[in-house]
């Protein structure tokens, strides 16, 4: 009823808002109140809760606490549907009268013969019920029960004026206030019609209490909804009941509209919940009896109106004035007894006698929590109209009732009355208007304490705490609601339990500062009851509610139970795909569980896996396990290669056994670049692409990588397992997927590959199907298996037989846990084994580099592509493979050794275009084309090089021979390798001889070797491949030889050479430097020889005449030979580009040096003509600064410098060693170069290192050039200055006191200049040397001379020195300037002078 009124004690109208009726079937079960649920009610809660669970897409409320974000069900309408069903199904009991009928209608139908006889009989039952003593239920309310007459017409069938007349007579006998006919089912029912009229019983029937939709589904076809709704027996008798609002309800056994299922007629027992305010909403579909219609359905709506005015009729006229005629009864009953005149509402406590006990024999039955009270005592009046008022909403005046009964309940020790007392209490404090006194929650505490611990009742206690918690959330005070709901769980009710920690959870986070954690916490033990409950459902709500707030914390063991509990729940509710997404978690994480619980979560995750899968599926899943580091994934395109056997050693080119060198890299893309280029004529092809056999993260993967066909592609994965058991993988291949080119290699092209469709390998993976081995072979690995927390690699192999595009997808393999022992081989063994192996696979994606080139890549995170799993499979091409025989891994420096290279054509395609480029070029050579067959002495003594048996003279002049550089391969780092025919066919195989020269350096030498050849067939997709080889030389010390070149003081016209031939003496220094080491003993030098354009070694003029020079460990020979310029005719312009080879033997045979080997690597090791042209070119950069000097000037001024003090001359020292090893002795050959190439400057073999750079500051200021001042070193030696004069002269002093003696002063200009000279006689020298050596004399005559010498010009002046005494005087004290004669600007330089000049003068 939206709307009632009802008269007080006081007579003041009382308005009742919401007043809510509930019908329910007369039971006389013997249903009595207990201390504990029976199991019928048990069931009946649990199913109510199974059944009410959340809508998909319901609203969710968001709270943001800290950083945590959770997302959860706003409302538990689970927990309010138990909340309702709980106290509805709450038996009546003695202590209380919530519950017990105030009324009962007594319902005939007008098709009976004598209606009236009929009420009669049921007002007879009603009244032998309740009156006999013989039932115990159901319990009445007030002695003097309100009855109600109603009769009831079926439209369809009765009379209507039968109906009328029969209602008018009961009018009369009862009085209009207390009967009424009812008329039902206006129309008739047909399931073609298309009127729909809603369910009037719909919102008020709850589906849990037709049962269980299954059980429905059984019943529904046998049910006639016409005759459910027309078959209200007339002989039952129907009891009403008013309730408080919030619906307490006796309805357990029996619902209004519950099928009966016994009953094959379909009768409906009750009406439950029938009032005014029906909404007319859609109906509840699963209330609905099945197919047929809802109930209701001969309803229209003026029979809807009619049972809304006969409940109205019935409240207004006869329940309420009933009520209001108790309460005055009760209130005037209670005021009579204890002789007062004034109302119970004015009433104080000693109206109600305090504490005196009431009048009861000694007999009287106790309970085990206090006495129990007769129905007419004084105590239960007080509370019957206590209740009373309080279901008409009279709050006020049931509070003092309770408290008055409350008091008088505990002075009588009578617990169980005073904790309901006290509960009420409450509840009408809490429910007053206006709320004028504050909620006394202290009577909750008591009386939930009281029921619990006194009356060992949890019924009563958990309905009092239910009611305290509503009302404590609605006060804000979620604290004290989540204690109290905490401490109501027990072991008793797991299902009790659950919804009350579940509650409390809520109540955690709807605090005003939300404690999540705790929410979290309790939730997860809400989850752990309802799942003991049998609430699966509810479980794994709660458990993926609370695992927002653990995942990704660091909670890994909360996060692996949750995870477990997720998908142990999910598989049990058949929801295999989430429970597969729980399990796949719990193995993903870096799990810290033991190994046993990570062995149970693998087992139970497999079980899983197989059950969902089921073997059927067609695609396969994709498995967690074991880890794939997708990015770690190596591509090898090409044939492993295998170690030759024997003495053959092969190339090592790349394979997935080596790091990947970023360094390395570039030098090996620098050696490619050179060969394309010299295969290019010098230019490198715009689309050119550096070969990268093996692909990683580290390499360029923006392109599509080149195979070719039927060679093998091997794929090397990473696989890590993260647990602490063992995995077993079997069956392990690659699925890839083919695009064919238009062109097939075979001629019967299939369909696929006509329509260019793309062939793949996954669905093969099905037992039954057949391997696609025509187009790619695939390589599968039986067994991998994967220790704990092991990272492994396996390489897995492709072979693609047809060319086109093919796209490497991922990995197929079988997984099982590994099991300790070994699986038996019997058949139930393989059986049992095979239940825990799951086919899955997992997809290999590869993100690509991060772009940062444009604007909008540095602003954006874009990636990539990384193509290195999609390659495309070029046409056949050349396979070369290199093997090296007799190759050294030691050498000393400068040893010269002679090995053997093969190069085989191991494939079905001609090669040509052989080439090498090498990081250094000087360490080998094939030979020059001018190499001739070695000599038979060389070939006796193993020599590598070409020798002359002769025997040296004393001062006999070297050998000489002139060589074209062009004979020799050019000493670039490319170099073509000398092939016969220079093609390879197929199958073919040939051997060069490969000279080796140990490098200068000492030390562990790496040196790169760039092997390059074609296919004979142009225009395919591939130009080029190449081959790696690296070796390790190991190279030790073996001589040092520093060389330095002085002019000889002898005049040149005086020489005993040619004529105009200008003589350089050479000093050769040679050092053993080597530790003996290598067991060498000693070092002979065999030969000296030279190599020069312009000069050459003349002979030796060794002091000492022993020729062949021994050296053991730590010795030094000295060692001195003239040179001369080469012959005139020799220096001809045609001839620029001949070197003149000078061969000086020490020994008894004479080393051709200008042949090979000798010869090749004096021109990969001497470049004097280029490093002249460098020092050209930087003195011409140096002085292109000057401003001052016209640039042509300053050209002839450096020409005329170099030439004056160049020398230009290559020596060549050839040695061999004796060496020790194992017992044996070897003898080593070898030769090191010298490059002498100014007059006076020492050239050592050994090249210093390079000492680290400091560093320098930066400068933002350009400094101002430096004055360029030509280098007066070189200036200095334009002239050559000799004096003659006689050793000793004799002169009589005493005779003549003046001496003078005539000297010859010679002038040899050495350049190729006019020169102009200025010579200063009286010059006076400072240093103390000269003033020692001589005392004072003078020169006569000329003292200064100004000249000018032509190019090469001799120039003899005489001149006289004038002596005052005898002794030893310095001749050699004049200054001569000079400077080349075009240069006017320039001031003249110091010439320098030769040694002392001394002269003896003897007194005769």
């Amino acid at each position: 009823m939206a709307l009632c009124h009802i008269r007080d004690t006081n007579n003041q109208v009382q308005v009742v808002k919401n007043l809510r009726i509930c019908v329910n079937n007369m039971a006389t079960s013997p249903s009595t109140a207990s201390a504990v649920l029976s199991p019928a009610q048990k069931q009946l809660l649990n199913e109510v809760v199974l059944s009410c669970q959340p809508q998909e897409g319901a609203v969710t409320s968001v709270i943001t606490a800290g950083d945590y974000v959770l997302n959860f069900s706003a409302t538990t309408p689970w927990f309010e549907t138990y909340r309702e069903n709980f106290l509805q199904s709450m038996p009546a009991s003695d202590h209380e009268f919530l519950n017990h009928y105030l009324a009962c209608l007594l319902v005939v139908s007008s098709t009976e013969a004598v209606p009236v006889e009929q009420f009669l009989k049921l007002s007879q039952e009603q009244h032998r019920i309740q009156h006999s003593g013989e039932y115990t239920n159901p319990k009445w309310f007030i002695p003097n029960t309100l009855k109600y007459y109603v009769l009831l017409h079926d439209m369809s069938e009765g009379d209507e004026q039968r109906a009328d007349s029969v209602y008018e007579d009961m009018k009369q006998r009862y009085g209009s206030q207390g009967c009424y006919l009812l008329k039902m089912n206006s129309r008739t029912f047909s399931a073609e019609e298309d009127e729909q009229i809603p369910d009037p019983w719909s919102q008020y029937l709850q589906r849990n209490n037709l049962h269980n939709q299954d059980l429905l589904d059984d019943v529904a076809p046998t049910v006639n909804s016409a005759a459910v709704e027309n078959n209200i027996s007339a002989a039952e008798v129907d009891s009403i009941h008013s309730t408080e609002k919030d619906g307490v309800s006796n309805s357990l056994e029996s619902h209004p509209l519950q099928l009966d299922t016994v009953s094959s007629s379909g009768s409906l027992h009750t009406l439950s919940a029938i009032s005014t305010d029906l909404k007319k909403g859609a109906r509840d579909p699963e209330s609905l009896a099945g197919g047929a219609g809802s109930h209701g359905a001969c309803l229209t709506l003026n029979d809807h109106d009619h049972i809304r005015q006969f409940i109205q009729e019935f409240t207004f006229r006869g329940l309420l004035p009933h009520i209001e005629k108790n309460i005055r009864q009760l209130n005037d009953q209670l005021v009579s007894r204890k002789g007062l005149s004034r109302s119970l509402f004015t009433a104080t406590k000693k109206w109600f006698g305090g504490g005196k006990v009431p009048e009861k024999s000694i007999s009287e039955p106790k309970s085990t929590f206090g006495l129990l009270y007769p129905p007419e005592a004084p105590e239960l009046q007080i509370r019957k109209m206590a209740d009373l008022c309080f279901l008409v909403q009279h709050y006020e005046l049931a509070y003092s009732c309770y408290h008055t009964a409350k008091k008088d309940f505990l002075s009588d020790q009578a617990m169980l009355y005073a904790a309901g007392a006290l509960e009420m209490a409450a509840v009408s404090a809490f429910l007053q208007a206006g709320a004028p006194r504050p909620y006394p929650a202290h009577y909750m505490d008591t009386a939930i304490q009281t029921y619990r611990d006194v009356c060992k009742n949890m019924v009563l206690a958990e309905r009092c705490a239910l009611l305290n918690t509503e009302i404590l959330k609605s006060q804000g005070k979620y604290s004290e609601a989540a204690s109290l709901l905490i401490k109501m769980t027990s072991e008793d009710s797991d299902l009790r339990s659950a919804l009350l920690l579940e509650q409390a959870a809520h109540c955690f986070n709807n605090m005003r500062n939300p404690m999540v954690r705790k929410f979290a916490f309790h939730m997860i033990l809400a989850g752990h009851r309802f799942s003991k409950a049998g609430q699966r459902r509810h479980a794994l709500r709660c458990y993926c509610q609370a695992m927002q707030v653990y995942k990704e914390r660091g909670w890994s063991l909360a996060e692996d139970h949750i995870n477990f509990t997720i998908g142990r729940q999910s598989f049990t509710l058949r929801q295999p795909e989430n429970a597969i997404i729980a399990f796949r978690q719990i193995l993903t994480n870096d799990s810290r569980q033991t190994a046993t619980q990570q062995g149970a979560f693998l087992r139970e995750y497999l079980y899983v896996y197989k059950s969902v899968t089921g073997g059927n599926e067609v695609s396969l899943p994709q498995l967690p396990l074991p880890y794939i580091h997708s990015s770690a994934t190596r591509v090898y395109f090409g044939h492993e290669r295998c170690l030759a056997e024997g003495e053959k050693q092969a190339a090592t080119h790349v394979s997935l056994d080596q790091e990947y060198d970023q360094d390395l890299a570039a030098v090996w893309c620098h050696l490619e670049e050179q060969l394309v280029a010299a295969a290019n004529h010098g230019a490198i092809p715009v689309n050119f692409q550096p070969t990268q056999c093996c692909l990683n993260s580290q390499t360029d993967n923006l392109r599509h990588p080149l195979a070719v066909v039927e060679e093998p592609i091997i794929v090397e994965v990473m696989f890590r397992n993260p647990l602490k058991v063992s995995l077993a993988l079997s069956n392990l291949s690659l699925l890839w997927r083919f695009t064919a080119d238009g062109v097939s290699p075979l001629k019967e092209k299939t369909t696929e590959e006509l329509a260019g469709e793309a062939i793949t390998n996954e669905e093969t993976m099905t037992p039954g199907m057949t391997q696609k081995d025509d187009i790619v072979t695939t390589e599968v690995i039986l067994e991998f298996h994967m220790g704990p927390e092991e990272t492994k690699m396996a390489r897995l192999r492709l072979l693609p037989h047809r060319t086109g595009q093919l796209n490497i997808v991922g990995v197929v393999y079988n997984l099982a846990a590994a099991s300790s022992g070994q699986m038996a081989p019997s058949t139930e063994g393989q059986q049992t084994f095979d239940l825990m192996v799951v086919r899955g696979r997992q997809d290999l994606k590869i993100q690509g580099p991060r772009l940062n080139q444009t604007k909008e890549d540095k602003m954006l995170v874009r990636h990539g592509p990384d193509r290195r799993l999609d390659p495309i499979i070029t046409p056949p091409m050349p396979l070369m493979e290199v093997f090296f025989l007799q190759f050294p891994t030691a050498l000393l420096c400068g040893e010269i050794r002679k090995a053997y290279v093969e190069f085989c054509n191991v494939s079905s395609v001609a090669l040509c275009g052989l080439r090498v480029a090498s990081t250094h070029p000087d360490f080998f050579t094939f030979g020059s084309h001018a190499t001739t067959p070695l000599t038979p002495t060389s070939a006796e003594n193993c020599s590598a090089y070409k020798t002359l048996a002769t025997h040296a003279q004393p001062g006999s002049v070297a050998s000489e021979m002139l060589v074209s550089a062009e004979d020799f391969s050019q000493p670039s780092s490319v170099m073509e390798i000398p092939i016969h025919s220079s093609t390879l066919q197929p199958g073919e195989s040939t051997q060069l001889p490969l000279w080796l020269r140990g490098p200068d350096q000492e030390g562990v030498h790496e040196i790169n070797f760039l092997f390059y050849y074609e296919s004979t067939e142009k225009g395919i997709k591939i130009s080029h491949r190449v081959l790696r080889h690296t070796v390790f030389i190991c190279a030790s010390r073996s001589l040092s030889v520093q060389a330095v070149a002085c002019r000889s003081s002898v005049p040149p016209h005086q020489s005993q050479d040619d004529k105009g031939s200008g003589g350089t003496l050479v000093f050769i220094d040679v050092e053993n430097i080597n530790t003996s080491e290598a067991g060498v003993r000693e070092f002979h030098i065999i030969q000296v020889s030279s190599s020069s354009q312009h000069w050459r070694l003349h002979k030796c003029i060794n002091p000492a005449k022993d020729k062949d020079c021994k050296l053991t460990s730590r010795e030094r020979a000295k060692l001195c030979f003239r040179a001369t310029r080469c012959r005139p005719h020799q220096d001809t312009s045609d001839a620029v580009e001949k070197y003149t080879f000078a061969d000086l033997n020490l020994g008894n045979e004479r080393i051709i040096s200008s042949s090979t080997p000798c010869g090749d690597f004096f021109f990969r090791g001497c470049r004097t003509p280029e490093s002249q042209q460098v020092y050209v070119a930087s003195s011409r950069a140096s002085s292109s600064s000057k401003t001052l000097i016209n640039e042509d000037r300053d050209s002839d001024i450096t020409h005329i410098v170099k030439k004056c003090n160049e020398l230009d001359l290559n020596i060549i020292v050839i040695w061999k060693a004796y060496v020790v090893e194992d017992n044996k002795q070897l003898i080593l050959e070898g030769q090191l170069h010298v490059a002498l190439q100014t007059i006076g400057k020492e050239a050592s073999s050994l090249t210093a290192r390079e000492e680290a750079q400091e560093m320098v500051l930066l400068k933002f200021k350009s400094e101002l050039p430096p004055p360029v001042v030509l280098p007066s070193a070189e200036l200095s030696q334009l002239i050559k200055i000799n004096l003659h004069y006689p050793e000793t002269y004799t002169h009589s002093f005493v005779q003549a006191s003046l001496c003078v003696v005539p000297v010859t002063l010679t002038l040899s200009n050495c350049s190729l200049a006019q020169v102009d000279v200025i010579i200063d006689m009286q010059h006076k020298s400072t240093s103390t040397e000269s003033l020692e050596v001589h005392s004072s004399f003078t020169w006569v005559g000329q003292t200064q001379y100004k000249l000018q010498l032509k190019p090469q010009e001799v120039l003899c002046l005489t001149l006289r020195a004038c002596f005052l005494q005898a002794g030893v005087y310095n001749l050699n004290t004049q200054r001569v300037f000079a400077k080349p004669a075009e240069q006017a600007a320039m001031c003249e330089t110091s010439q320098q002078t030769a040694s002392p000049a001394l002269i003896i003068i003897n007194n005769a």
